[in-house]
């Protein structure tokens, strides 16, 4: 039940009549006392509803409260097994390192940012894009990750478009931060910013529209899923291939150490004429919260944590690894004419139902924030494109010099700003200590988002360099950073 991008007029009685067949006509009983612009925003936001779609997914979410199975890909786990996987630094690294090097020099590799997400739970108001993570510098996600952008684009001397996925509650202000912050260094000409659609939540007992204010549905974007629906109706597509692209690669704003357009990765990709390859780590623990890649009936998935019998997640193999280990990071690399193909299917991506605690008011206006779950919400995953793909190839990575999600507010377990910064630093250190250059103890360092490898370092701290004091490396273009 996506939004539609620009819905046809209707006059209002009509769209009244349509909402009040279809069941729903308790949304409407404030109706009468909003004033003329919450009026007519509300009005646009019912005619903005595939209401034709409204009772298949009524019947989806009865199907939860009724404890029947929840739609989506399910492949047959017993008999699945985690796929063979491509190796960082691995036998093939040299030549799959030229393919990547080749393409970006080529400029046949795009991006796409998804960035949907909001920061509240952070503790920021705004696009979670705009939560400062540098340890130092204070540089936020956004500039973090348009940085290594332009990183590759002036190694390469190739721009790398980019397109940035926002959703209803990002999308002003993600345009508004990128036009004051002159797109975070990148060329404007090479940003397209895209809106994902929002599906509604369900009341988990009859399976009704939920109203969070007296005029507004209660929405909820539809996933990552929604990524390439949205992208095909903002001409983005067709903009990636006049761009001259062949490969995009999608990636998330939450992992600043997210290496998307590694050269060895893409080669990988190459090389095997793969539509959808994927980065994983190595999951050590059964707990572990992140998906894992799985190949069953000749078809590749990814299951997700929660879908994932305990049983199953602790089975562990002969040599000690986990037998469902390839943990998915979000990181994904297309061929662009696989998801212009993907595109032109019906329903490619298939609906996902999660039981969540969802605000709302009562019939009487109240506000109401539930402490147990009470609806149900929709969403669509784009890793459910990979059984559609004619060749699917995993690359492992290090999770310590690729991945380190900002999920969690401060005194969480895992995933909190003080991990992402000591993932940082870490990883700052490996790279300067190969480098040559050594930091003293307990003094904080971070890299500039343009340094990419050791070549990078070398450039602006020759080998010997010690740096004493806090260090921006590379804050600095034109020498040293510090010594």
């Amino acid at each position: 039940m996506n939004e539609r991008a620009l819905p046809p007029p209707e006059p209002e009685a009509a769209l009244l009549a349509r909402v009040r067949a279809a069941g729903q006509g308790h949304v409407l009983r404030f109706l009468d006392a909003l004033d003329g612009a919450a009026r007519d925003a509300f009005l646009r936001q019912l005619a903005a509803l595939d209401w034709d779609s409204l009772p298949e997914l009524r019947r989806l979410a009865r199907g939860i409260s009724e404890g029947g199975e929840r739609p989506g890909l399910a492949p047959d786990l017993a008999a699945a097994e985690t796929p063979a996987c491509e190796t960082l630094g691995g036998p093939r690294a040299a030549a799959a390192a030229e393919a990547g090097t080749r393409a970006l020099a080529a400029g046949e590799c795009g991006a796409i940012l998804v960035a949907g997400g909001q920061g509240s739970r952070l503790g920021c108001t705004g696009p979670k894009g705009i939560v400062p993570v540098g340890p130092l510098s204070g540089r936020t996600l956004f500039e973090m990750l348009a940085g290594k952008l332009a990183g590759i684009a002036r190694r390469h001397g190739r721009p790398v478009p980019l397109a940035i996925m926002t959703s209803s509650a990002t999308d002003d202000d993600t345009r508004r931060w990128l036009a004051d912050h002159d797109h975070a260094g990148l060329d404007p000409a090479e940003v397209l910013v895209f809106r994902q659609s929002d599906l509604p939540s369900l009341d988990d007992r009859e399976a009704n529209l939920l109203l969070d204010a007296p005029g507004r549905i209660a929405m909820a974007p539809d996933g990552h899923g929604g990524m390439l629906p949205a992208l095909e109706r903002a001409g983005g597509l067709e903009w990636f291939a006049r761009h001259g692209c062949r490969h995009v690669v999608s990636f998330q704003v939450d992992n600043p150490l997210a290496m998307p357009l590694h050269p060895e990765f893409l080669g990988h990709h190459l090389l095997a004429g793969a539509e959808f390859t994927t980065q994983v780590v190595a999951k050590r623990e059964p707990g572990e919260r992140v998906g894992v890649v799985v190949r069953a009936g000749g078809r590749t998935f990814v299951v997700e944590y929660s879908d994932l019998p305990a049983a199953l997640a602790a089975e562990r193999r002969g040599d000690g690894r986990l037998r469902f280990h390839a943990g998915s990071i979000a990181v994904h690399a297309f061929a662009l004419e696989f998801l212009a193909r993907a595109a032109e299917a019906p329903d490619p991506l298939p609906l996902h139902l999660a039981h969540k605690a969802v605000p709302h008011i009562d019939g009487a206006g109240t506000p109401v924030a539930p402490r147990a779950p009470n609806a149900v919400k929709f969403e669509r995953f784009i890793f459910d494109l990979m059984p559609l793909a004619r060749g699917v190839v995993l690359v492992e990575i290090d999770a310590a010099d690729g991945f380190a999600p900002l999920k969690n507010p401060p005194g969480a377990a895992a995933d909190t700003l003080a991990h992402v910064h000591a993932a940082m630093d870490a990883f700052a250190r490996r790279l300067l200590g190969r480098a040559g250059v050594t930091v003293a103890e307990g003094v904080a360092v971070e890299l500039a988002p343009w340094i990419l490898d050791e070549a990078d370092v070398a450039a602006v701290c020759p080998p010997g360099t010690h740096l004493a004091a806090p260090t921006v490396v590379g804050e600095r273009r034109g020498g040293p950073a510090g010594d």
